[in-house]
């Protein structure tokens, strides 16, 4: 072996016995470690990234309401059902919260998109967080063709609204919805017009219920309090 080999070999062994490192101890795990710096998971806009929580998983029993919903748009009648989860069972926070509506009609004629928009609401439901909002959003959706009026003269301006509607009262009867009193204002418009026998004949272009009455040379709501006045 000439000298530059040997002076090679020399090195190597040198090398060799200072990355040795004895380990006494079981190996229970490992890592690898590189000198290049971490990467960071950015969004193109480069705005942070927000972690949605994960569905409220669904007990084998839920306890529900149905809603029987009878429209002019159909001899058959709309049963909602809505079946509500138990959260912060045992402590002061306890509370129902809706978990999933199923409707279900002799009327086959909406099917499709029913059966969509129930597994879309059940989803917002699931999420856990306040689906109060669905309320104003479904009840603000009109059918082109037309409205209709339901017992006691409340106009419904679609299909959807209706449903709206009925989870509206279901939010209220399990009280994650309160139910406001009138402003004094209000009820003493509604007093005026009882005691001058008024009763609505037109639409409020507000609420869109038949609840338009003239007081006092100006028309005014007696569902919303909405008036030409101001």
């Amino acid at each position: 072996m000439d000298a530059r080999a040997k002076k090679s070999s020399q090195i190597q062994e040198e090398l060799e016995e200072k990355m040795a490192i004895k380990i006494d101890s079981k190996i229970v795990g490992y890592e690898v470690v590189t000198d290049k710096p971490e990467k960071k998971e950015t969004t193109p806009s480069g705005a942070d990234v927000i972690h949605m929580r994960p569905p409220l998983a669904r007990p084998e029993m839920l306890e529900g309401v149905t809603y029987k919903v009878k429209t002019p748009l159909s001899e058959h009648a709309l049963y909602i059902t809505l079946n509500d989860i138990l959260v912060n069972a045992g402590t002061d926070q306890e509370r129902r919260q809706p978990f999933e509506i199923f409707i279900n009609s002799k009327n086959m004629e909406n099917f499709a998109w029913i059966v969509a928009l129930t597994r879309v609401i059940s989803a917002v439901f699931r999420s856990g967080g306040d689906a109060s909002f669905l309320v104003e959003e479904l009840r603000g959706v009109f059918d082109p063709r037309g409205g209709y009026f339901k017992p006691g003269g409340k106009y419904m301006p679609s299909l959807v609204a209706e449903i709206g509607e009925c989870i509206e009262n279901h939010l209220k009867r399990i009280g994650l919805i309160k139910t406001e009193a009138p402003p004094p204002e209000l009820v003493e418009k509604r007093e005026q017009a009882a005691a001058a026998g008024l009763t609505g004949t037109r639409n409020c272009p507000k609420c869109s219920q038949l609840s338009m009455v003239k007081l006092d040379g100006c028309d005014t709501c007696l569902e919303c309090g909405y008036s030409k006045c101001g």
